[in-house]
């Protein structure tokens, strides 16, 4: 079996600036399979996903343990490196997201998403250093996607965030992120300067009329990531069948189901 620190070099290699790592977020064991068996080289979990499918919101709702737990079953399910979304590090102290990213590295991830939502950049940059320190402890080279929400949530004014942006990666990568996640952004021009002023693999979060792979690609993009939007649509079938069962007693909602043989198959190993 590959150990896990060559799982967490593998992953980090997969950063290619140009050649993006394309992921589509797992939120359990059996999509993490599901997205393995497509021939994905890697699995990242969406913390939106990980918190619904557990019975709880998203943003900082869902208790450390069972997140963690989440991680254990995804990283057993498959054999390419896991990262897992931590969201802001299920703590409240530094010493608190240590202690989270030693348990999601004893758990089996390789990597992490670690937010800052509206958190003062100084805090979050100690809540990464304290991160590095939990993995360098660990011996395992984690790579630590450091998500910053600028442009997400709006803060400042439309003609600062690009500059905003830049100031948090660069503190970010000095306190040891490995590379910068930027959501809520699709603008081309935008997206450019970012991937050529963070001297680190920019990841940018997509779904329907965002920039196409090979698009974002041309920009220099190194990690996409589709988040939270593969669970949303899985919940959305969900309700579409549900809706059409209730009102017409009908089925065709399902019709593009996974077949119940390949799935059960993929879960028997």
């Amino acid at each position: 079996m590959t150990s896990q620190h060559d799982l967490a070099v593998r992953f980090r290699d997969l950063h290619i600036p140009g050649t993006p790592l394309a992921l589509a977020n797992a939120w359990d064991a059996a999509s993490a399979r599901v997205v393995a068996a497509t021939g994905a080289p890697a699995v990242a979990t969406t913390s939106a996903g990980v918190a619904w499918g557990l019975g709880a919101a998203d943003g900082d709702k869902l208790d450390r343990e069972s997140a963690i737990e989440l991680v254990r079953r995804v990283a057993r399910a498959v054999e390419v490196p896991v990262s897992a979304d931590i969201e802001s590090g299920f703590a409240a102290e530094p010493d608190g997201v240590a202690d989270t990213v030693a348990a999601v590295i004893a758990a089996g991830a390789v990597g992490i998403n670690i937010e800052d939502g509206i958190r003062e950049p100084a805090e979050h940059a100690e809540r990464i250093a304290a991160a590095r320190r939990a993995a360098e402890a660990a011996g395992i080279p984690l790579f630590i996607n450091a998500r910053t929400d600028v442009f997400l949530f709006g803060l400042g004014a439309p003609e600062t965030r690009l500059t905003e942006t830049l100031a948090r990666a660069e503190r970010y990568l000095e306190a040891g992120a490995s590379g910068i996640f930027v959501p809520g952004l699709a603008q081309p021009e935008t997206i450019a300067a970012l991937a050529k002023d963070i001297p680190a693999p920019l990841n940018i979060l997509v779904g329907p009329g965002a920039p196409t792979v090979g698009e974002l690609a041309a920009l220099g993009v190194a990690r996409v990531s589709l988040g939270s939007a593969v669970a949303e649509a899985a919940y959305g079938l969900v309700r579409r069948a549900a809706e059409e069962l209730a009102a017409h007693g009908t089925y065709t909602s399902v019709a593009e189901a996974l077949n119940y043989g390949e799935l059960n198959n993929l879960m028997s190993f």
